[in-house]
């Protein structure tokens, strides 16, 4: 009896250690002017709620411009003297590799005419007509901007650096960067609708399931495609939200041709990027919304690694859908 009481002891433990208990940790909350969340796989309940506050706090006072007291700006209103951090280092890196890729069209310095446009943090420029449009593109140009011992050096002083176009999903990655160093290898991570995240949802038993939202102008949600993401990020760069109206009645999307100085006029209403990195993807994604369908497609010809999905107005003014370098994955 001692025996067999033992045994049944020894199966209990082994079976315990062999299926442990897994519990969905979920937090959400507001950071970098939107909302995020974050759910995870762990054996027990883990609260990691400062940790994700800690984390915001350090990359707004690296990166935010809407902070008036952030590394990038003072840098923007001209001190030299900031020796910069590695998440503002990363950031920098990582821009100028794309703006080298994307000749141009991607550039973080073309913040000086987003706020004169009055998409970003400052007040917009009074009577922007074309003088205005050159003298500002004057100093636009992220190869005027170099690193020299940790500080950043630009050629002119009106240079005005804005990181938001790739920040997000930046901050996606240390999000989930900063899970894994806690062994957590199955995570979503969701920062204003860039998303990165590995593993799967073990609690329903299926992989973690994303939606491509549809371009709807009334401010409705609705998502015609969803994919599963086992491992690496998606970020949407869309045009159907935010836009602006003149007294003539054009309509004006956020991003703006670094050629021109003007808003981009697009057929495009959305591009969702799949990358390795949420930092990339969301870069990428802003540089193919300026790009438009064709330059975007000559370019992915030439980067099969970027996989992407284009909503947008066909010629004969219909809602059209392309996927490329094979995005997608299974779908609900």
């Amino acid at each position: 009896m001692r025996n067999l009481l033992f045994l049944f002891l020894f199966v209990s433990v082994f079976s315990c250690k062999q299926t442990p208990k897994n519990h969905l940790n979920y937090t959400n909350g507001n950071a970098f002017g939107t909302s995020f969340s974050v759910q995870f796989i762990a054996p027990k309940e883990i609260d990691l709620s400062a940790s994700y506050d800690s984390i915001v706090a350090v990359i707004n006072t690296s990166m935010s411009t809407y902070q008036k007291d952030s590394d990038i700006s003072k840098i923007n209103s001209g001190d030299t003297t900031i020796v910069i951090d590695s998440h503002f280092k990363k950031v920098f890196q990582a821009s100028k590799k794309i703006y080298k890729q994307t000749d141009g069209v991607f550039d973080p310095t073309i913040g000086v005419l987003v706020n004169a446009w009055d998409f970003g943090p400052e007040g917009k420029v009074i009577a922007l007509d074309s003088i205005k449009i050159d003298s500002l593109l004057v100093s636009v140009g992220l190869n005027k901007v170099s690193l020299q011992n940790d500080k950043i050096v630009k050629q002119y002083p009106n240079t005005f650096i804005d990181f938001n176009a790739l920040a997000k999903g930046y901050a996606v990655d240390v999000f989930a960067e900063f899970l894994e160093t806690k062994n957590i290898e199955n995570y979503l991570v969701e920062i204003g609708g860039e998303i990165r995240g590995k593993g799967s949802n073990l609690i329903k038993e299926k992989p973690w399931r994303i939606g491509v939202e549809d371009p709807n102008f009334d401010d409705t949600q609705s998502y015609s495609k969803v994919i599963t993401l086992q491992e690496g990020a998606m970020a949407t760069s869309g045009s159907y939200r935010k836009f602006k109206i003149d007294k003539n009645g054009n309509r004006y999307a956020h991003i703006i041709n670094t050629k021109t100085g003007y808003p981009s006029k697009s057929n495009v209403f959305s591009v969702s990027v799949l990358a390795k990195s949420c930092m990339e993807a969301d870069a990428y994604a802003t540089a193919f919304m300026s790009m438009g369908l064709e330059k975007s497609k000559d370019f992915l010809s030439a980067h099969p690694e970027i996989k992407v999905y284009f909503i947008y107005e066909n010629d004969q003014k219909e809602i059209t859908t392309l996927a490329v370098n094979g995005f997608g994955g299974k779908e609900k």
